[in-house]
């Protein structure tokens, strides 16, 4: 069968500046896959692309072998579902109206509200917070609440990116619990995590970007011999490969 989702020469250039240059991989149904690299390596540009919030300016998509373009077709992009790195939660709302409101704009039938908001809360660990306005919540459960929102609609595919930033450990653990939990029920998805210990505990394979450019994908195992550096920890890998210059920007 083929690949859940595929990119092929997947490009994109701000003006004069290309930020996404020749991507090409792909996303396995039932896997997840991590997507590293340094800070301004075109990971979220690369995302962007996919989920149809930026139009490439060159390659192409396939979702299961078809031609995919979420920019124009609204039914394309609700098969994916994005966990933005930045918050995208109504503080004045409550937890339980938050996931109404969006389930709402995701589609999902009237008949089905109730449960999927059910599932959010279960998914954030709030269900005793349901009624609290999203202003009063820590980091952590903001963050909980930002993954479930994402997954309301029960995508194929689940994209996140950098979903634990700033958490506590108790939250990142809940986090982990939740996605694994998800790729045992069969879905997909496309993890980005600056966190190596992150990538080696979630992630089946990775793909390792830096300065718009795919430099490997594959297991762990096979970074490593593909660096030069068989048996090696997955950050050493990563460092080999990208360097160890600062990214500062």
């Amino acid at each position: 069968m083929p690949a859940l989702l595929e990119a092929s020469d997947l490009t994109f250039r701000y003006g004069d500046r290309l930020t996404v240059d020749r991507v090409s991989l792909t996303i396995e149904r039932g896997e997840i896959l991590g997507l590293l690299g340094p800070n301004g390596a075109g990971k979220t540009t690369t995302i962007s692309c996919l989920v149809g919030l930026l139009r490439p300016s060159a390659g192409k998509l396939l979702y299961e072998g078809a031609p995919f373009d979420p920019t124009r077709d609204v039914y394309q992009r609700s098969r994916i579902g994005l966990v933005p790195q930045d918050l995208a939660l109504y503080g004045a709302l409550t937890a339980e109206e938050n996931l109404r409101f969006f389930a709402e704009m995701f589609g999902v039938a009237k008949s089905e509200l109730d449960a999927a908001c059910a599932r959010g809360l279960a998914i954030a660990g709030l269900e005793d917070r349901a009624n609290d306005r999203v202003d009063t919540f820590s980091g952590g459960m903001k963050r909980r609440l930002n993954l479930a929102v994402g997954d309301l609609h029960s995508p194929a595919l689940l994209i996140l990116d950098e979903p634990t930033v700033g958490v506590d450990p108790q939250s990142r653990n809940h986090v982990f619990e939740a996605l694994e939990k998800l790729r045992a029920e069969g879905r997909t998805l496309l993890y980005t995590t600056h966190y190596m210990e992150e990538a080696k505990r979630l992630c089946d394979r990775i793909a390792i970007l830096d300065a718009g450019k795919l430099l490997a994908l594959g297991t762990a195992s096979e970074l490593a011999t593909h660096a030069g550096i068989p048996g090696a920890d997955l950050e050493q890998v990563f460092l080999k490969l990208t360097g160890r210059t600062l990214r500062d920007d």
